[in-house]
């Protein structure tokens, strides 16, 4: 019996990953930022070296719920300028869509594409290739450090952020669903869940 315990306890020290990650648990407490936190992010955006594209990035990952590889993947003839919408191609093989433009998007992706009037792809790194993933990561954790957060930040975070806002707001989970592009309903229910005033204002009744 204290084989066995022993050796439980030698398997708990070990990292979960070795010489990697270990559990989301160890690095913050929540999945996603508020809204007021996504203003912060976006004013530290404004101040860093590429503020024209570090906005943009940070606004579209938000509004649009992108996933990484759908941020990096977005490329200029995806925007329509006249119509102000962008065409969203979702990953993993769920049913692409089309978004309109809030106005600040709208003025920073002709900004930034006067800045690269050239280019395939709407997010390039300083070296004008298209931004990677890692490339993403790595700036939002930097753009997390600037605005103060207390907790580190990744770029996926833009995307739950949207999610939890959306829900907040009430917004049907199968527009949600559709919006997001979730395959399955499971997925987006998560949000409605946490969000759900119903819940969170139960004994203010």
């Amino acid at each position: 019996m204290s084989t066995v315990i022993q050796l439980r306890a030698s398997q708990s020290e070990k990292p979960i990953v070795q010489g990697g990650r270990q559990a989301k648990e160890a690095y913050r407490t929540r999945e996603y930022l508020t809204e007021a936190e996504i203003e912060r992010l976006l004013e530290a955006a404004g101040k860093s070296r590429n503020p024209t594209r570090d906005r943009l990035l940070v606004l579209l990952a938000f509004r649009h719920a992108l996933r990484v590889s759908e941020l990096v993947d977005v490329k200029v003839e995806q925007i329509d300028l006249k119509a102000a919408t962008i065409h969203i191609r979702r990953a993993k093989n769920v049913t692409p869509g089309i978004h309109g433009l809030q106005g600040d998007e709208f003025r920073l992706i002709r900004a930034l594409l006067r800045e690269q009037p050239n280019s395939t792809f709407l997010f390039l790194s300083e070296r004008k290739a298209p931004l990677s993933v890692d490339g993403v990561q790595k700036l939002v954790e930097r753009l997390g450090q600037a605005a103060g957060f207390a907790f580190p930040i990744h770029a996926h975070m833009l995307r739950h952020s949207a999610g939890y806002a959306l829900a907040g707001r009430g917004v049907d989970t199968r527009t949600m669903q559709a919006f997001m592009g979730h395959r399955s309903i499971s997925n987006t229910v998560i949000y409605t869940a946490v969000a759900d005033k119903r819940v969170r204002n139960i004994w203010g009744k």
